[in-house]
């Protein structure tokens, strides 16, 4: 009775604050209701038993991955004004694809079969054999499914190389370390012959000398009535 109370609760929060991230107009409120989807996803995960999960859940999406999103969503200057202006002209295909999305979810359902032994798994989540629920995901990841799983983390290694290089910008009058030019430039290094046992109290702060800057040379002008200055 309790379990299924929390149950209940627990969908009721998650459901909730999964809207909320979708129709908040404030990014960073959006950001906090997915931290607290992300607490109830974890709660039913332990209801179910899949301990490793959960805890995956709220060590790298909400300790990693949400905080991320929160400190770069308060980072950046948004200008909501902007972003909504041309809301009504995509309207319409964003409409489309919508029902699109929605056709295709309700193809997928209604094909949908279950297995003959899936209500016997359900009502005993953790592996028989004593083999804990962390030490059967790690089977199935890294062996039976260990090709896939190389894949999957490509995907995502393409996706962040793309997000990086889509977003990087040189930006006008950014100061940038050039180390090639720093090294190449003559007197930044001098070679000192330094005695044994000699301190600074003897030696002094020695400066590198730099190289004198060229000077101007004197151009003559010729006169009008043809003499030179």
């Amino acid at each position: 009775m309790i379990t299924a109370a929390a149950f209940y609760i627990f969908a009721f929060v998650l459901i909730a604050a999964a809207t909320m991230v979708v129709t908040s107009r404030n990014p960073v409120h959006s950001v906090l209701f997915l931290i607290l989807a992300f607490f109830n996803a974890a709660a039913l995960m332990l209801i179910a038993g899949a301990e490793f999960l959960a805890m995956i859940l709220v060590i790298v999406y909400v300790g990693a991955v949400a905080v991320l999103f929160l400190f770069v969503v308060m980072m950046l200057d948004i200008d909501f004004a902007r972003l909504r202006e041309g809301f009504q002209r995509y309207l319409p295909i964003g409409g489309v694809v919508g029902l699109i999305l929605l056709l295709e979810l309700a193809l997928v359902i209604g094909t949908w079969t279950t297995a003959t032994e899936a209500s016997d798994l359900r009502l005993a989540p953790n592996p028989g054999g004593g083999v804990s629920n962390t030490k059967a995901l790690g089977q199935i990841l890294y062996t039976d499914y260990v090709y896939l799983f190389q894949i999957a983390g490509l995907v995502l290694l393409v996706a962040m190389i793309g997000a990086i290089v889509l977003t990087h910008r040189r930006r006008p009058g950014t100061k940038r370390q050039d180390v090639a030019a720093q090294i190449a430039r003559s007197g930044s290094v001098n070679l000192e012959q330094v005695p044994t046992g000699v301190g600074i109290g003897e030696l002094g702060i020695r400066r590198p000398t730099l190289p004198e800057a060229p000077k101007p040379k004197q151009v003559e002008h010729a006169d009008h009535h043809g003499g030179h200055h």
